[in-house]
């Protein structure tokens, strides 16, 4: 951990530097609130900009979230061929990028297309995962929860394998959060039971795509990115008990950063 914390106290500390870009391309009509959340934890993380790059039906829903927020939005209801080339123009601008909060009724190659032309380090979220397999990885941090590892274990056995064949860091969160480096795992020991509410997978990936942004490796991004969510989830939980929802925690990663 003391690694971590020096990395820590470089990207806290050093207050004069530019804290880099970060994309996000998420959301549906079921899951507005997504890309906006991803978006709030990568700004309290440190962030300059943010940019969501969302369907035209829910651009007024994460444009309302925050004034802080840059939206943009592509013209139909599902990422599609058609917003391909937008999303790489996003991601060209970034200096990290999140791809899949709330991202439902995506087409499967054009996810993985995006993916895989994306040069920019990537974080590969949610239901973006499973399509994302087929792309190149080797700049790639994919922040599965619950069952949505399925996909990795069917297709290489388990994350140690996946790693070392692709060259993807794996942030897998649950009751322990473990991240999966180069055939490695390692336990993050932050966090509480609360962090099971809906939007922290969300928030997680708005963190560790800051990180990224920021200039920190995928390997200490990916470390340091679990601990910091587990640490705001303790200090939100300290403040509202069981109550908790991913937008305190959000409000805590300045505290749990410094």
């Amino acid at each position: 951990m003391g690694r971590l914390q020096q990395t820590l106290s470089n990207v806290s500390d050093d207050t004069g530097r530019d804290n880099g870009r970060v994309g996000i391309v998420g959301g549906s009509v079921a899951y507005p609130n997504q890309p906006a959340l991803a978006g709030r934890a990568a700004l309290r993380t440190g962030s300059d900009h943010v940019r969501a790059f969302v369907p035209e039906p829910i651009y007024e829903v994460v444009a309302g979230h925050s004034p802080n927020l840059l939206v943009d939005h592509y013209g139909r209801e599902s990422f599609a061929d058609g917003a391909i080339e937008r999303a790489l123009e996003v991601a060209e601008w970034a200096d990290a990028v999140v791809i899949g909060p709330g991202l439902v009724d995506a087409d499967p190659d054009a996810v993985c297309e995006a993916v895989d032309r994306i040069e920019t380090p990537t974080v590969v979220d949610a239901l973006a995962i499973e399509p994302a397999l087929e792309a190149d990885l080797s700049n790639v941090i994919l922040t599965p929860s619950g069952s949505e590892d399925d996909p990795i274990y069917e297709a290489y056995g388990s994350l140690e394998a996946f790693s070392e064949e692709t060259g993807a860091v794996v942030t897998l969160t649950g009751g322990v959060d473990e991240i999966v480096a180069e055939g490695d795992r390692i336990e993050n020991e932050t966090g509480t039971s609360a962090m099971t509410v809906a939007g922290t997978g969300d928030t997680m990936a708005g963190i560790t795509a800051s990180l990224l942004g920021q200039g920190t490796d995928r390997r200490e991004a990916a470390e340091l990115g679990a601990w910091i969510l587990g640490k705001t989830g303790e200090l939100a939980t300290a403040a509202y008990g069981p109550g908790v929802v991913a937008t305190d925690v959000i409000e805590r990663i300045p505290k749990a950063i410094r």
